[in-house]
């Protein structure tokens, strides 16, 4: 690995490092925190709800086809 790639590197973990840290304890962090916990809650209830409605549909599926 040569001296500049290194360097370069070094840098670039630096900056994320700096951009960790500015993401945890920066300003605005709190609401950070919030909304990625909304973003969750919100994919989980998706989630949730796509497989019920799937689970719904096997079953209703499954119970019509005995009818005939």
């Amino acid at each position: 690995m040569s001296w500049k790639d290194r360097t370069r590197e070094e840098l670039v973990n630096k900056i994320d490092e700096l951009e960790d840290i500015i993401t945890e304890k920066g300003i605005g962090s709190n609401k950070l925190k919030k909304a990625k916990r909304a973003q969750r809650d919100v994919n989980i209830g998706l989630m949730l709800g796509v497989t019920a409605v799937v689970a719904g549909l096997a079953a209703w599926a499954l119970l019509d086809s005995d009818g005939e």
